[in-house]
Protein backbone atom coordinates (compact mmCIF):
# COMPACT_ATOMS: atom_id res chain seq x y z
CA UNK A 1 0.00 0.00 0.00
CA UNK A 2 1.76 2.73 -1.08
CA UNK A 3 2.13 6.65 1.07
CA UNK A 4 -0.43 8.42 -1.56
CA UNK A 5 -3.14 6.15 -1.17
CA UNK A 6 -2.53 6.18 2.69
CA UNK A 7 -2.62 9.93 2.83
CA UNK A 8 -5.40 10.05 -0.02
CA UNK A 9 -7.34 7.74 2.29
CA UNK A 10 -6.80 9.38 5.44
CA UNK A 11 -7.09 13.22 4.04
CA UNK A 12 -11.35 11.77 2.84
CA UNK A 13 -11.82 10.88 6.74
CA UNK A 14 -10.91 14.39 7.49
CA UNK A 15 -14.26 15.95 9.46
CA UNK A 16 -16.13 12.56 9.52
CA UNK A 17 -16.09 12.55 13.58
CA UNK A 18 -16.60 17.14 14.02
CA UNK A 19 -15.44 16.62 17.95
CA UNK A 20 -14.77 20.39 18.17
CA UNK A 21 -18.36 21.30 16.77
CA UNK A 22 -19.75 19.06 18.98
CA UNK A 23 -18.07 19.96 22.63
CA UNK A 24 -18.42 24.06 21.35
CA UNK A 25 -22.46 22.83 20.77
CA UNK A 26 -21.91 20.97 24.18
CA UNK A 27 -20.67 23.93 25.92
CA UNK A 28 -23.21 26.79 24.65
CA UNK A 29 -26.65 24.44 26.12
CA UNK A 30 -24.41 24.42 29.30
CA UNK A 31 -24.53 28.47 29.10
CA UNK A 32 -28.19 28.41 27.87
CA UNK A 33 -29.58 25.80 30.61
CA UNK A 34 -27.52 26.03 33.22
CA UNK A 35 -26.15 29.99 33.48
CA UNK A 36 -27.88 30.81 37.00
CA UNK A 37 -26.09 27.33 38.59
CA UNK A 38 -22.89 28.20 37.17
CA UNK A 39 -23.26 31.79 38.39
CA UNK A 40 -23.89 30.80 41.96
CA UNK A 41 -20.84 28.81 41.37
CA UNK A 42 -19.42 31.61 40.49
CA UNK A 43 -19.98 33.90 43.37
CA UNK A 44 -19.73 31.38 46.01
CA UNK A 45 -15.55 30.48 44.34
CA UNK A 46 -15.46 34.83 44.05
CA UNK A 47 -16.44 35.09 47.92
CA UNK A 48 -13.87 32.41 49.18
CA UNK A 49 -10.97 33.80 47.30
CA UNK A 50 -11.93 37.21 48.09
CA UNK A 51 -11.72 37.19 51.30
CA UNK A 52 -8.03 34.79 51.50
CA UNK A 53 -6.73 37.31 49.32
CA UNK A 54 -8.01 40.54 50.68
CA UNK A 55 -6.34 38.29 54.56
CA UNK A 56 -3.11 38.05 53.00
CA UNK A 57 -3.06 41.55 51.48
CA UNK A 58 -3.93 42.75 54.65
CA UNK A 59 -1.25 41.43 56.62
CA UNK A 60 2.14 43.65 56.57
CA UNK A 61 5.10 42.22 54.62
CA UNK A 62 7.44 41.80 58.19
CA UNK A 63 4.40 39.97 59.74
CA UNK A 64 4.30 37.62 56.95
CA UNK A 65 8.27 37.10 56.79
CA UNK A 66 8.46 36.23 60.52
CA UNK A 67 5.41 33.99 60.21
CA UNK A 68 7.08 32.06 57.17
CA UNK A 69 10.24 31.88 59.06
CA UNK A 70 9.01 30.39 62.13
CA UNK A 71 7.23 27.69 59.98
CA UNK A 72 10.49 27.03 58.52
CA UNK A 73 12.37 26.83 61.63
CA UNK A 74 9.63 25.00 63.34
CA UNK A 75 9.16 22.49 60.38
CA UNK A 76 12.70 21.84 59.22
CA UNK A 77 15.60 24.11 60.75
CA UNK A 78 17.18 27.76 61.16
CA UNK A 79 19.23 27.11 58.12
CA UNK A 80 15.82 26.77 56.34
CA UNK A 81 14.53 29.55 57.93
CA UNK A 82 17.30 31.83 57.08
CA UNK A 83 16.42 31.06 53.41
CA UNK A 84 12.76 31.69 53.88
CA UNK A 85 13.90 34.94 55.29
CA UNK A 86 15.94 35.71 52.65
CA UNK A 87 14.08 34.54 49.86
CA UNK A 88 10.73 36.86 50.57
CA UNK A 89 13.18 39.68 51.56
CA UNK A 90 14.55 39.35 47.98
CA UNK A 91 10.70 39.54 46.61
CA UNK A 92 9.97 42.32 49.16
CA UNK A 93 12.77 44.61 48.13
CA UNK A 94 12.32 44.04 44.13
CA UNK A 95 8.37 45.30 45.15
CA UNK A 96 6.44 41.84 44.56
CA UNK A 97 5.23 41.15 48.28
CA UNK A 98 1.87 42.14 47.41
CA UNK A 99 1.66 40.22 43.74
CA UNK A 100 2.90 37.26 45.63
CA UNK A 101 0.42 37.09 48.19
CA UNK A 102 -1.96 37.40 45.17
CA UNK A 103 -0.87 34.41 43.83
CA UNK A 104 -0.61 32.75 47.51
CA UNK A 105 -4.06 33.32 47.52
CA UNK A 106 -5.10 32.05 44.14
CA UNK A 107 -2.60 28.83 45.32
CA UNK A 108 -4.51 28.19 48.36
CA UNK A 109 -7.90 28.95 47.37
CA UNK A 110 -7.16 26.34 44.47
CA UNK A 111 -5.79 23.78 47.08
CA UNK A 112 -8.25 23.77 49.27
CA UNK A 113 -11.13 23.03 46.79
CA UNK A 114 -9.13 20.31 45.65
CA UNK A 115 -8.69 18.72 48.64
CA UNK A 116 -12.54 19.18 49.67
CA UNK A 117 -13.32 17.17 46.32
CA UNK A 118 -10.11 15.39 45.86
CA UNK A 119 -9.17 13.41 49.24
CA UNK A 120 -13.37 11.84 49.07
CA UNK A 121 -12.51 10.80 45.33
CA UNK A 122 -9.74 9.24 46.59
CA UNK A 123 -11.00 7.30 49.45
CA UNK A 124 -13.91 5.82 47.17
CA UNK A 125 -11.00 5.17 44.84
CA UNK A 126 -9.28 3.33 47.68
CA UNK A 127 -12.73 1.34 48.87
CA UNK A 128 -14.25 0.74 45.36
CA UNK A 129 -12.06 -1.07 42.10
CA UNK A 130 -15.26 -0.02 40.06
CA UNK A 131 -15.07 3.34 40.96
CA UNK A 132 -11.43 3.38 40.44
CA UNK A 133 -11.98 2.21 37.16
CA UNK A 134 -14.04 4.88 36.21
CA UNK A 135 -12.25 7.47 37.64
CA UNK A 136 -9.12 6.75 36.66
CA UNK A 137 -9.42 7.37 32.67
CA UNK A 138 -11.14 10.87 33.49
CA UNK A 139 -7.27 11.89 35.84
CA UNK A 140 -5.25 10.78 33.26
CA UNK A 141 -7.91 13.10 31.15
CA UNK A 142 -7.36 16.09 33.21
CA UNK A 143 -3.54 15.33 33.84
CA UNK A 144 -2.67 15.26 30.26
CA UNK A 145 -4.87 17.96 28.66
CA UNK A 146 -2.11 20.91 28.00
CA UNK A 147 -3.44 23.50 30.94
CA UNK A 148 -3.83 26.16 28.33
CA UNK A 149 -6.74 24.62 27.13
CA UNK A 150 -8.62 24.67 30.46
CA UNK A 151 -9.15 28.19 30.42
CA UNK A 152 -10.97 28.33 27.46
CA UNK A 153 -14.16 26.96 28.47
CA UNK A 154 -13.62 28.52 32.17
CA UNK A 155 -13.54 31.69 30.80
CA UNK A 156 -16.56 31.09 28.40
CA UNK A 157 -18.77 29.71 31.27
CA UNK A 158 -17.48 32.21 34.26
CA UNK A 159 -16.29 35.30 32.26
CA UNK A 160 -12.50 36.74 32.91
CA UNK A 161 -10.97 37.09 36.43
CA UNK A 162 -10.28 35.05 39.54
CA UNK A 163 -12.88 32.55 39.02
CA UNK A 164 -12.22 30.82 35.91
CA UNK A 165 -8.14 30.45 36.86
CA UNK A 166 -8.89 28.99 40.27
CA UNK A 167 -11.08 26.55 38.66
CA UNK A 168 -9.46 25.64 35.59
CA UNK A 169 -6.37 25.72 38.21
CA UNK A 170 -8.47 23.04 40.44
CA UNK A 171 -9.24 20.55 37.24
CA UNK A 172 -5.48 20.78 36.58
CA UNK A 173 -3.91 19.85 39.99
CA UNK A 174 -6.93 17.72 41.70
CA UNK A 175 -5.75 14.54 40.18
CA UNK A 176 -2.13 14.10 42.50
CA UNK A 177 -4.80 14.55 45.37
CA UNK A 178 -7.12 11.59 44.12
CA UNK A 179 -4.13 9.70 42.98
CA UNK A 180 -1.94 9.54 46.29
CA UNK A 181 -4.79 9.71 48.68
CA UNK A 182 -6.09 6.24 47.15
CA UNK A 183 -2.81 4.91 46.61
CA UNK A 184 -1.97 5.40 50.09
CA UNK A 185 -4.73 3.97 51.65
CA UNK A 186 -4.32 0.77 49.41
CA UNK A 187 -1.16 0.61 50.93
CA UNK A 188 -2.09 0.36 54.72
CA UNK A 189 -1.54 -3.31 55.96
CA UNK A 190 -4.11 -5.36 55.74
CA UNK A 191 -3.00 -6.94 59.46
CA UNK A 192 -3.35 -3.21 60.71
CA UNK A 193 -7.25 -3.05 58.99
CA UNK A 194 -7.88 -6.18 60.71
CA UNK A 195 -6.45 -5.21 63.93
CA UNK A 196 -8.38 -2.42 63.97
CA UNK A 197 -11.37 -4.02 63.00
CA UNK A 198 -10.66 -6.81 65.97
CA UNK A 199 -11.13 -3.68 68.15
CA UNK A 200 -14.40 -3.46 66.73
CA UNK A 201 -13.88 0.16 64.62
CA UNK A 202 -16.80 1.04 61.90
CA UNK A 203 -15.88 1.47 58.92
CA UNK A 204 -15.41 5.60 59.15
CA UNK A 205 -13.37 5.09 62.68
CA UNK A 206 -11.11 2.28 60.54
CA UNK A 207 -10.47 5.13 57.91
CA UNK A 208 -10.04 8.23 60.73
CA UNK A 209 -8.06 6.20 63.48
CA UNK A 210 -5.98 3.89 61.36
CA UNK A 211 -5.48 4.44 57.58
CA UNK A 212 -5.62 8.23 56.47
CA UNK A 213 -2.79 8.54 60.21
CA UNK A 214 -1.20 5.41 58.01
CA UNK A 215 -1.82 6.98 54.79
CA UNK A 216 -0.80 10.51 55.83
CA UNK A 217 3.11 10.72 54.26
CA UNK A 218 1.75 9.40 51.04
CA UNK A 219 -1.32 12.19 51.22
CA UNK A 220 0.91 14.80 52.19
CA UNK A 221 2.89 14.28 48.78
CA UNK A 222 -0.29 14.10 46.96
CA UNK A 223 -0.66 17.56 48.77
CA UNK A 224 2.61 18.74 47.62
CA UNK A 225 2.13 17.88 44.05
CA UNK A 226 -1.24 19.32 44.47
CA UNK A 227 0.35 22.56 45.17
CA UNK A 228 2.94 22.76 43.13
CA UNK A 229 0.50 22.52 40.07
CA UNK A 230 -1.80 24.51 41.04
CA UNK A 231 1.50 27.47 41.32
CA UNK A 232 1.96 26.39 37.75
CA UNK A 233 -1.45 26.82 36.77
CA UNK A 234 -2.27 29.97 38.27
CA UNK A 235 0.80 31.66 36.60
CA UNK A 236 -0.65 30.45 33.05
CA UNK A 237 -4.14 31.79 34.72
CA UNK A 238 -3.11 35.63 34.48
CA UNK A 239 -3.86 35.29 31.00
CA UNK A 240 -7.70 35.01 31.81
CA UNK A 241 -7.41 38.23 34.39
CA UNK A 242 -6.38 35.75 37.59
CA UNK A 243 -4.08 37.95 38.67
CA UNK A 244 -0.76 38.14 40.88
CA UNK A 245 2.98 36.86 39.79
CA UNK A 246 1.28 35.90 36.07
CA UNK A 247 0.56 39.17 35.21
CA UNK A 248 4.35 40.18 35.55
CA UNK A 249 5.37 37.35 33.79
CA UNK A 250 3.09 37.67 30.71
CA UNK A 251 3.50 41.69 30.91
CA UNK A 252 7.19 40.72 30.62
CA UNK A 253 6.52 38.42 27.37
CA UNK A 254 4.42 41.39 25.81
CA UNK A 255 7.20 44.09 26.12
CA UNK A 256 10.01 42.05 25.80
CA UNK A 257 10.75 42.97 29.14
CA UNK A 258 14.39 40.70 30.05
CA UNK A 259 14.36 42.38 33.31
CA UNK A 260 10.97 42.09 34.58
CA UNK A 261 10.49 38.34 33.64
CA UNK A 262 13.19 38.02 35.36
CA UNK A 263 12.24 39.09 38.77
CA UNK A 264 8.72 38.16 38.35
CA UNK A 265 10.22 34.32 37.39
CA UNK A 266 12.27 34.65 40.59
CA UNK A 267 9.61 35.67 42.85
CA UNK A 268 7.40 32.78 41.72
CA UNK A 269 10.53 29.83 41.82
CA UNK A 270 11.40 31.47 45.47
CA UNK A 271 7.51 30.94 46.52
CA UNK A 272 7.29 27.55 44.81
CA UNK A 273 10.83 26.06 47.00
CA UNK A 274 9.05 27.17 50.10
CA UNK A 275 5.89 25.92 49.38
CA UNK A 276 6.89 22.82 48.54
CA UNK A 277 9.94 22.40 51.43
CA UNK A 278 6.95 23.31 54.02
CA UNK A 279 4.09 20.77 53.23
CA UNK A 280 6.79 18.14 52.14
CA UNK A 281 7.72 18.32 55.73
CA UNK A 282 4.05 17.65 56.98
CA UNK A 283 4.69 13.98 55.52
CA UNK A 284 7.64 12.82 57.23
CA UNK A 285 9.66 13.35 60.58
CA UNK A 286 10.63 16.88 61.32
CA UNK A 287 14.58 16.55 61.15
CA UNK A 288 16.10 17.37 64.43
CA UNK A 289 18.87 20.66 64.77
Amino acid sequence: MSADFLNQLLGDTKGMLPLGALVNDGVKLMLEHGGSFFDAIGAIVEGFAEQIEGAFLALPSWIGILAFVALGVWRLNWKFGLFVAVSLMIITITGFWNQTMVTLALVFSATIISLVAGVPLGILCARSERFNALVRPVLDFMQTMPAFVYLIPAAMVFGLGRVPGILATVVFAMPPVVRLTSLGIRQVNAEQVEAGQAFGCTSLQLLWKVQLPIALPTLMAGVNQTIMMALSMVIIASMVGAGGLGNDVLASIQRLDIGLGFESGLAVVLLAIILDRLTESFGTVKVER
